[in-house]
């Protein structure tokens, strides 16, 4: 793997993604999302432009609802599961405007919108709005897969080399399961917060302990 790999959405999305148009019935999505095995599929507009998305909430109101009778209180509290209900195609049975992710967009911003909007997925699209491809929270783990080699290697090459070119030969970078330690005597105090920041936005890490001190110091620096 190189370095600085896997930082935006495009190096970890799925490429083949099941969608429906906006007049696929009710059976036909159910069937492509057992085929496929998902449990939400983007809706399609024109050239794969993602107006929507169906999930099995919006799918399950029509079995939730059967047998009930309305009131007309309840009925204005769950207007849109009513019409939800009785819709029969992806045009009303879907969720719009679509929640997508940009393909350039960083993981953590894909992570921070599928929490904000409480979703598992979130179809990924082109500047124009077009489909090309689909990431999952799984999908965003997989940055942890990375070797402790790999990172060590990274943290070597874009943290030491660049902020310490004159103490690097006495800078000692060890990776164990994700967790990077680093230690060793650097000339500038003021820029050991700064070389923990970014081995901490190493894409993969999972814990930094920082022992980088300076000539001055007289205890070894903590970075927290």
């Amino acid at each position: 793997m190189n370095r600085r790999t896997l930082h935006t959405v495009s190096d970890v999305m799925t490429s083949t993604v099941v969608a429906v148009e906006l007049d696929a019935t009710f059976k036909e999505i159910v069937t492509a999302m057992k085929q496929w095995q998902v449990t939400a599929v983007p809706v399609l507009e024109g050239e794969r432009r993602v107006v929507g998305v169906v999930s099995e909430a919006d799918l399950l109101a029509k079995e939730e609802l059967r047998d009930t009778e309305p009131t007309l209180i309840g009925h204005k509290e769950r207007l849109a599961d009513y019409a939800k209900a009785a819709a029969v195609t992806a045009r009303d049975l879907m969720s719009a405007p679509a929640i997508t992710v940009p393909v350039d967009a960083t993981l953590p911003r894909a992570a921070r919108l599928m929490a904000q909007h409480q979703v598992k997925r979130l179809p990924v699209v082109d500047e124009r709005g077009f489909l090309k491809g689909i990431v999952s929270r799984s999908d965003l783990l997989k940055v942890f897969l990375r070797t402790d080699e790999d990172l060590a290697d990274e943290v070597k090459h874009e943290v030491v080399d660049r902020f310490f070119p004159v103490s690097r030969g006495g800078i000692q970078v060890d990776v164990d399961r994700g967790c990077v330690t680093i230690t060793g005597t650097v000339r500038d105090a003021t820029l050991i917060p700064v070389a923990e920041r970014l081995i901490r936005a190493v894409e993969g890490v999972v814990d930094v302990r920082c022992d980088l001190v300076a000539p001055t110091a007289l205890d070894v620096t903590e970075c927290l």
